[in-house]
Protein backbone atom coordinates (compact mmCIF):
# COMPACT_ATOMS: atom_id res chain seq x y z
CA UNK A 1 0.00 0.00 0.00
CA UNK A 2 2.80 2.27 0.95
CA UNK A 3 4.56 1.58 -2.66
CA UNK A 4 1.45 2.53 -3.91
CA UNK A 5 0.53 5.27 -2.51
CA UNK A 6 4.38 6.67 -3.09
CA UNK A 7 3.43 5.87 -7.36
CA UNK A 8 0.25 7.76 -7.00
CA UNK A 9 1.53 10.99 -5.22
CA UNK A 10 4.36 10.81 -7.55
CA UNK A 11 2.05 10.59 -10.68
CA UNK A 12 -0.09 13.25 -9.23
CA UNK A 13 2.98 15.74 -8.94
CA UNK A 14 4.21 14.60 -12.59
CA UNK A 15 0.96 15.79 -13.93
CA UNK A 16 0.60 18.94 -11.70
CA UNK A 17 4.28 19.83 -12.93
CA UNK A 18 3.52 19.20 -16.62
CA UNK A 19 -0.10 20.69 -16.64
CA UNK A 20 -0.47 23.84 -19.08
CA UNK A 21 -3.68 25.53 -18.05
CA UNK A 22 -4.32 28.45 -20.84
CA UNK A 23 -4.43 31.71 -19.29
CA UNK A 24 -6.86 34.30 -20.13
CA UNK A 25 -4.65 35.78 -23.20
CA UNK A 26 -4.41 32.31 -24.79
CA UNK A 27 -0.66 31.48 -22.87
CA UNK A 28 0.35 28.90 -21.06
CA UNK A 29 0.67 28.39 -17.20
CA UNK A 30 3.41 26.60 -16.05
CA UNK A 31 2.24 24.96 -12.62
CA UNK A 32 3.67 22.35 -9.94
CA UNK A 33 3.10 20.67 -6.66
CA UNK A 34 0.94 22.14 -4.43
CA UNK A 35 -0.38 24.87 -7.32
CA UNK A 36 -4.18 24.17 -8.20
CA UNK A 37 -6.53 26.19 -10.16
CA UNK A 38 -7.52 28.24 -7.53
CA UNK A 39 -5.25 27.64 -4.73
CA UNK A 40 -1.28 28.10 -3.81
CA UNK A 41 -0.42 25.74 -0.62
CA UNK A 42 2.15 26.54 1.91
CA UNK A 43 3.50 24.60 5.06
CA UNK A 44 5.01 26.10 8.45
CA UNK A 45 6.46 24.78 11.47
CA UNK A 46 7.15 26.79 14.34
CA UNK A 47 6.93 27.04 18.07
CA UNK A 48 3.44 27.41 19.58
CA UNK A 49 4.20 25.66 22.55
CA UNK A 50 7.86 24.52 24.32
CA UNK A 51 10.44 27.07 26.15
CA UNK A 52 9.98 29.40 22.74
CA UNK A 53 5.79 29.60 22.19
CA UNK A 54 6.07 33.49 22.78
CA UNK A 55 6.90 33.13 18.99
CA UNK A 56 4.11 31.07 17.82
CA UNK A 57 2.21 34.23 17.25
CA UNK A 58 3.74 34.67 14.25
CA UNK A 59 2.47 32.45 12.26
CA UNK A 60 -1.06 33.11 12.84
CA UNK A 61 -0.25 36.77 12.24
CA UNK A 62 1.32 34.93 8.46
CA UNK A 63 -1.95 33.80 7.77
CA UNK A 64 -3.92 36.82 8.93
CA UNK A 65 -1.77 38.06 6.28
CA UNK A 66 -3.18 35.94 3.90
CA UNK A 67 -6.81 36.01 4.64
CA UNK A 68 -6.59 39.69 3.59
CA UNK A 69 -4.81 38.79 0.26
CA UNK A 70 -6.84 35.86 -0.31
CA UNK A 71 -10.24 38.94 0.60
CA UNK A 72 -8.62 40.93 -2.19
CA UNK A 73 -8.71 38.60 -5.01
CA UNK A 74 -5.68 36.52 -4.13
CA UNK A 75 -2.35 35.47 -5.92
CA UNK A 76 -3.43 36.19 -9.26
CA UNK A 77 -6.67 34.57 -8.83
CA UNK A 78 -5.39 31.79 -6.40
CA UNK A 79 -6.26 31.99 -3.12
CA UNK A 80 -3.11 30.79 -0.32
CA UNK A 81 -4.20 27.98 1.83
CA UNK A 82 -1.44 28.13 4.92
CA UNK A 83 -1.36 24.72 7.10
CA UNK A 84 0.44 25.72 10.09
CA UNK A 85 1.85 22.68 12.46
CA UNK A 86 3.53 23.03 16.32
CA UNK A 87 6.58 21.71 16.36
CA UNK A 88 7.05 22.95 19.71
CA UNK A 89 10.94 24.64 18.80
CA UNK A 90 12.04 20.94 18.64
CA UNK A 91 13.97 19.51 15.57
CA UNK A 92 12.50 15.66 16.48
CA UNK A 93 8.98 17.14 15.67
CA UNK A 94 9.71 19.36 12.92
CA UNK A 95 11.32 16.93 11.06
CA UNK A 96 8.23 14.56 10.65
CA UNK A 97 5.83 17.77 10.95
CA UNK A 98 7.91 18.45 7.61
CA UNK A 99 7.65 15.63 5.62
CA UNK A 100 4.03 15.38 6.56
CA UNK A 101 3.35 19.28 4.70
CA UNK A 102 5.85 17.75 2.19
CA UNK A 103 4.25 14.24 1.21
CA UNK A 104 0.76 14.00 2.19
CA UNK A 105 -0.37 17.59 1.91
CA UNK A 106 2.19 18.11 -1.15
CA UNK A 107 2.65 21.74 -0.38
CA UNK A 108 4.25 24.32 -2.78
CA UNK A 109 6.52 25.57 -0.61
CA UNK A 110 7.12 25.89 2.82
CA UNK A 111 7.46 29.29 4.52
CA UNK A 112 8.99 30.82 7.39
CA UNK A 113 9.17 27.72 9.48
CA UNK A 114 10.89 28.89 12.85
CA UNK A 115 13.92 28.28 14.99
CA UNK A 116 17.86 27.97 13.54
CA UNK A 117 18.63 23.89 15.28
CA UNK A 118 14.58 23.25 13.72
CA UNK A 119 15.12 24.55 10.38
CA UNK A 120 18.61 23.36 9.64
CA UNK A 121 17.50 19.85 10.96
CA UNK A 122 14.78 20.02 7.93
CA UNK A 123 17.19 21.86 5.50
CA UNK A 124 18.90 18.47 3.94
CA UNK A 125 15.91 17.21 3.31
CA UNK A 126 13.86 20.15 2.11
CA UNK A 127 16.74 20.55 -0.27
CA UNK A 128 17.05 17.05 -1.57
CA UNK A 129 13.49 17.07 -2.37
CA UNK A 130 13.69 20.04 -4.18
CA UNK A 131 11.14 22.13 -2.13
CA UNK A 132 11.43 25.96 -1.26
CA UNK A 133 12.37 26.34 2.12
CA UNK A 134 11.57 30.15 1.70
CA UNK A 135 12.41 32.99 4.19
CA UNK A 136 13.02 31.09 7.71
CA UNK A 137 12.01 32.55 10.29
CA UNK A 138 15.22 32.54 12.12
CA UNK A 139 18.78 34.98 11.44
CA UNK A 140 21.47 32.35 11.53
CA UNK A 141 24.03 33.51 9.37
CA UNK A 142 24.80 30.22 7.87
CA UNK A 143 21.09 30.42 5.65
CA UNK A 144 22.74 33.29 3.45
CA UNK A 145 26.23 32.46 3.95
CA UNK A 146 25.83 28.71 2.73
CA UNK A 147 23.37 29.40 -0.26
CA UNK A 148 25.85 27.44 -2.85
CA UNK A 149 25.14 23.98 -0.56
CA UNK A 150 21.57 24.60 0.01
CA UNK A 151 19.95 26.27 -2.75
CA UNK A 152 16.42 25.92 -2.21
CA UNK A 153 16.53 27.66 0.62
CA UNK A 154 16.62 31.17 2.14
CA UNK A 155 16.76 33.67 5.18
CA UNK A 156 15.02 36.77 5.21
CA UNK A 157 15.40 38.71 8.50
CA UNK A 158 18.89 40.28 9.52
CA UNK A 159 21.47 37.54 10.29
CA UNK A 160 22.56 37.26 13.62
CA UNK A 161 26.01 37.78 13.20
CA UNK A 162 25.92 40.95 11.41
CA UNK A 163 23.47 42.15 13.99
CA UNK A 164 25.91 41.65 17.09
CA UNK A 165 28.69 43.17 14.67
CA UNK A 166 26.30 46.44 15.24
CA UNK A 167 26.31 46.53 18.83
CA UNK A 168 30.20 46.02 18.93
CA UNK A 169 30.41 49.30 17.08
CA UNK A 170 28.28 50.83 19.51
CA UNK A 171 30.42 49.42 22.52
CA UNK A 172 33.35 50.52 21.04
CA UNK A 173 32.13 53.72 20.11
CA UNK A 174 30.26 54.50 23.26
CA UNK A 175 31.08 52.55 26.17
CA UNK A 176 35.56 51.92 25.14
CA UNK A 177 35.92 50.53 28.96
CA UNK A 178 33.22 48.11 29.11
CA UNK A 179 33.65 44.52 30.62
CA UNK A 180 31.16 42.78 28.71
CA UNK A 181 29.48 39.64 29.96
CA UNK A 182 27.32 37.25 27.65
CA UNK A 183 24.50 35.31 28.22
CA UNK A 184 23.67 33.24 25.08
CA UNK A 185 21.40 30.00 24.17
CA UNK A 186 24.00 26.91 24.11
CA UNK A 187 23.40 25.91 20.58
CA UNK A 188 24.05 27.29 17.37
CA UNK A 189 22.03 30.40 17.62
CA UNK A 190 23.23 31.64 20.68
CA UNK A 191 26.84 30.53 19.08
CA UNK A 192 26.10 32.49 16.25
CA UNK A 193 25.64 35.73 17.93
CA UNK A 194 28.63 35.44 20.02
CA UNK A 195 30.70 34.44 17.36
CA UNK A 196 29.85 38.15 15.82
CA UNK A 197 30.23 39.60 18.82
CA UNK A 198 33.67 38.76 19.35
CA UNK A 199 34.39 39.50 15.39
CA UNK A 200 32.94 43.13 15.29
CA UNK A 201 34.88 43.51 18.89
CA UNK A 202 38.11 42.11 16.81
CA UNK A 203 41.58 43.21 18.79
CA UNK A 204 39.09 44.21 21.85
CA UNK A 205 37.42 40.53 21.68
CA UNK A 206 39.08 40.53 25.70
CA UNK A 207 36.49 42.93 26.40
CA UNK A 208 34.52 39.78 27.11
CA UNK A 209 35.18 38.82 30.97
CA UNK A 210 32.48 35.79 31.27
CA UNK A 211 30.08 34.14 28.78
CA UNK A 212 27.78 31.90 30.18
CA UNK A 213 25.31 29.52 28.58
CA UNK A 214 22.18 28.34 29.35
CA UNK A 215 20.30 25.17 27.69
CA UNK A 216 16.69 25.56 26.21
CA UNK A 217 15.35 22.76 28.22
CA UNK A 218 16.20 24.51 31.22
CA UNK A 219 13.84 26.32 33.75
CA UNK A 220 14.18 29.97 33.32
CA UNK A 221 14.66 30.79 36.87
CA UNK A 222 17.90 28.67 36.43
CA UNK A 223 19.30 32.01 35.15
CA UNK A 224 20.08 33.67 38.41
CA UNK A 225 23.34 30.92 38.35
CA UNK A 226 24.91 32.21 35.27
CA UNK A 227 24.01 35.67 36.33
CA UNK A 228 25.50 36.13 39.46
CA UNK A 229 28.45 34.45 38.07
CA UNK A 230 28.52 37.32 35.16
CA UNK A 231 28.11 39.77 37.69
CA UNK A 232 30.86 38.18 40.18
CA UNK A 233 33.18 38.23 37.04
CA UNK A 234 33.07 41.98 37.18
CA UNK A 235 31.32 42.45 34.02
CA UNK A 236 29.35 46.20 33.97
CA UNK A 237 27.71 45.40 30.51
CA UNK A 238 25.47 42.52 29.85
CA UNK A 239 24.41 41.42 26.70
CA UNK A 240 21.13 38.99 26.30
CA UNK A 241 21.49 36.23 23.31
CA UNK A 242 18.51 34.46 24.10
CA UNK A 243 15.03 33.54 23.15
CA UNK A 244 11.58 35.67 24.71
CA UNK A 245 11.11 33.05 26.67
CA UNK A 246 14.77 33.63 28.65
CA UNK A 247 15.34 36.88 28.52
CA UNK A 248 12.44 38.50 30.17
CA UNK A 249 13.37 36.20 33.23
CA UNK A 250 16.89 37.26 33.00
CA UNK A 251 16.24 41.00 33.00
CA UNK A 252 14.08 40.27 35.95
CA UNK A 253 16.50 38.21 37.32
CA UNK A 254 19.34 41.13 37.06
CA UNK A 255 17.50 43.64 38.41
CA UNK A 256 16.71 41.32 42.00
CA UNK A 257 20.74 40.57 42.14
CA UNK A 258 21.06 44.74 42.81
CA UNK A 259 22.92 44.11 39.30
CA UNK A 260 22.79 47.36 37.00
CA UNK A 261 24.79 46.85 34.00
CA UNK A 262 24.39 48.47 30.71
CA UNK A 263 22.54 45.66 29.39
CA UNK A 264 22.10 44.89 25.14
CA UNK A 265 19.32 42.97 24.31
CA UNK A 266 19.05 40.40 21.14
CA UNK A 267 16.49 41.92 18.44
CA UNK A 268 14.17 38.69 18.38
CA UNK A 269 13.89 38.95 22.49
CA UNK A 270 13.14 43.08 22.13
CA UNK A 271 9.48 42.86 21.01
CA UNK A 272 8.36 41.15 23.81
CA UNK A 273 9.95 43.37 26.30
CA UNK A 274 6.77 45.53 25.87
CA UNK A 275 4.65 42.41 25.89
CA UNK A 276 6.25 40.03 28.42
CA UNK A 277 7.25 42.85 31.23
CA UNK A 278 4.10 44.53 31.38
CA UNK A 279 2.94 41.18 33.86
CA UNK A 280 6.15 41.27 35.81
CA UNK A 281 6.99 43.40 38.70
CA UNK A 282 10.83 43.87 39.92
CA UNK A 283 12.07 44.53 36.45
CA UNK A 284 14.19 48.11 36.33
CA UNK A 285 14.29 48.44 32.36
CA UNK A 286 17.04 50.93 32.21
CA UNK A 287 20.40 51.22 29.87
CA UNK A 288 19.09 48.94 27.80
CA UNK A 289 20.00 48.76 23.58
CA UNK A 290 18.71 46.70 20.92
CA UNK A 291 18.47 46.96 17.02
CA UNK A 292 15.48 47.20 14.79
CA UNK A 293 14.58 47.04 11.42
CA UNK A 294 10.42 46.74 11.81
CA UNK A 295 8.11 49.69 12.45
CA UNK A 296 7.08 49.27 16.21
CA UNK A 297 3.31 49.14 16.76
CA UNK A 298 3.80 50.64 19.83
CA UNK A 299 5.58 53.64 18.82
CA UNK A 300 3.37 56.28 18.21
CA UNK A 301 5.31 57.72 15.46
CA UNK A 302 3.79 55.53 13.16
CA UNK A 303 0.10 55.80 14.17
CA UNK A 304 -1.01 57.56 10.84
CA UNK A 305 2.30 55.72 8.66
CA UNK A 306 0.19 54.16 5.74
CA UNK A 307 2.06 50.97 6.18
CA UNK A 308 0.98 50.78 10.54
CA UNK A 309 -2.65 51.34 9.48
CA UNK A 310 -2.74 48.66 7.13
CA UNK A 311 -0.87 46.52 9.53
CA UNK A 312 -4.01 47.68 12.02
CA UNK A 313 -6.52 46.40 9.03
CA UNK A 314 -4.60 42.96 8.67
CA UNK A 315 -4.43 42.01 12.07
CA UNK A 316 -7.86 42.52 12.86
CA UNK A 317 -8.53 39.14 11.16
CA UNK A 318 -6.69 37.13 13.85
CA UNK A 319 -8.67 36.94 17.01
CA UNK A 320 -5.75 35.65 19.08
CA UNK A 321 -2.91 38.41 17.76
CA UNK A 322 -2.28 40.73 19.67
CA UNK A 323 -1.78 44.29 17.79
CA UNK A 324 1.12 45.85 19.70
CA UNK A 325 2.97 42.57 19.34
CA UNK A 326 6.06 43.22 17.59
CA UNK A 327 6.29 39.56 16.79
CA UNK A 328 3.02 40.05 14.55
CA UNK A 329 3.78 42.69 12.45
CA UNK A 330 6.91 40.37 11.52
CA UNK A 331 4.71 38.16 10.38
CA UNK A 332 2.93 40.31 8.54
CA UNK A 333 5.91 41.81 6.97
CA UNK A 334 7.43 38.29 5.93
CA UNK A 335 4.36 37.79 4.50
CA UNK A 336 4.00 40.63 2.11
CA UNK A 337 7.60 39.41 1.10
CA UNK A 338 6.05 36.05 0.48
CA UNK A 339 2.97 37.32 -1.57
CA UNK A 340 5.08 39.84 -3.44
CA UNK A 341 7.41 37.06 -4.76
CA UNK A 342 4.51 34.38 -6.07
CA UNK A 343 3.03 37.82 -7.82
CA UNK A 344 5.79 38.58 -9.13
CA UNK A 345 6.51 34.63 -10.66
CA UNK A 346 3.61 35.16 -12.39
CA UNK A 347 2.02 32.86 -15.32
CA UNK A 348 6.00 30.80 -14.10
CA UNK A 349 4.17 29.46 -10.90
CA UNK A 350 6.90 26.89 -10.25
CA UNK A 351 9.24 26.10 -7.35
CA UNK A 352 12.32 26.47 -9.38
CA UNK A 353 10.95 30.09 -10.18
CA UNK A 354 10.08 31.07 -7.13
CA UNK A 355 13.38 30.16 -5.05
CA UNK A 356 15.58 31.83 -8.18
CA UNK A 357 13.28 35.36 -7.98
CA UNK A 358 13.42 34.87 -4.10
CA UNK A 359 17.06 34.37 -3.80
CA UNK A 360 18.17 36.13 -6.79
CA UNK A 361 15.94 38.69 -8.11
CA UNK A 362 13.96 40.40 -4.71
CA UNK A 363 14.26 44.34 -4.85
CA UNK A 364 11.65 45.03 -2.45
CA UNK A 365 10.29 48.13 -0.11
CA UNK A 366 8.20 46.29 2.32
CA UNK A 367 5.48 48.68 3.68
CA UNK A 368 6.02 47.36 7.49
CA UNK A 369 9.60 48.07 7.84
CA UNK A 370 11.95 51.03 8.69
CA UNK A 371 12.06 53.91 6.06
CA UNK A 372 14.98 52.96 3.89
CA UNK A 373 15.45 49.14 4.72
CA UNK A 374 15.28 47.66 1.59
CA UNK A 375 14.85 43.58 1.05
CA UNK A 376 17.37 42.33 -2.09
CA UNK A 377 18.84 39.80 -3.18
CA UNK A 378 21.38 38.94 -6.14
CA UNK A 379 22.89 35.89 -7.64
CA UNK A 380 25.74 36.79 -5.24
CA UNK A 381 24.45 37.84 -2.56
CA UNK A 382 21.70 35.96 -0.64
CA UNK A 383 20.65 38.13 2.79
CA UNK A 384 17.38 39.93 1.92
CA UNK A 385 17.86 42.38 4.91
CA UNK A 386 20.91 43.43 6.01
CA UNK A 387 20.07 46.93 7.57
CA UNK A 388 19.05 47.51 10.85
CA UNK A 389 19.04 50.78 13.21
CA UNK A 390 20.01 51.06 17.19
CA UNK A 391 17.40 51.70 19.57
CA UNK A 392 17.32 52.26 23.38
CA UNK A 393 14.55 51.56 25.93
CA UNK A 394 13.07 54.39 27.93
CA UNK A 395 9.68 55.48 29.23
CA UNK A 396 8.12 52.05 28.74
CA UNK A 397 8.93 52.12 25.00
CA UNK A 398 11.79 51.49 22.47
CA UNK A 399 13.44 54.92 20.74
CA UNK A 400 15.50 54.80 17.52
CA UNK A 401 18.94 55.94 17.56
CA UNK A 402 20.61 57.78 14.06
CA UNK A 403 20.86 56.19 11.44
CA UNK A 404 20.03 52.86 9.75
CA UNK A 405 23.28 50.62 9.55
CA UNK A 406 24.14 48.44 6.74
CA UNK A 407 25.76 45.56 7.15
CA UNK A 408 25.90 44.33 4.09
CA UNK A 409 29.06 42.91 2.07
CA UNK A 410 30.50 42.33 5.77
CA UNK A 411 29.62 38.49 6.12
Amino acid sequence: MARSGSRLAALAAFLVTVAACGSSSGGTVATDVGITADQILLGNTIAQSGPAAAYGTIANAENAYFTYVNSNGGVNGRKIKFTILDDAYNPAQAVPLTKQLVEQNQVFAMFSGLGTQTQTAVRDYLNTQKVPQLFVATGATTFGADYSAHTWTLGWQPPYQGEARIYAKDILANHASAKIGVLYQNDEYGRDYLKGLKDGLGTNASMIVDAESYDVTSAASSLASQLSKLKAKGADTLFIFATPGFSIPALVITTKLGWAPQIYLNQVSAPQVYMGLAAQAGAALTNVTSVAYIKDPTDPQWANDAGMQLYMKVIANCSTCKPLDGFNIYGVAVAYTMVDVLKQAGSDLTRANVIKIAATQLNETNPFLLPGVTVNTTSSDHYPIMQEQVETWSNNGWHLQGSLINERGTL
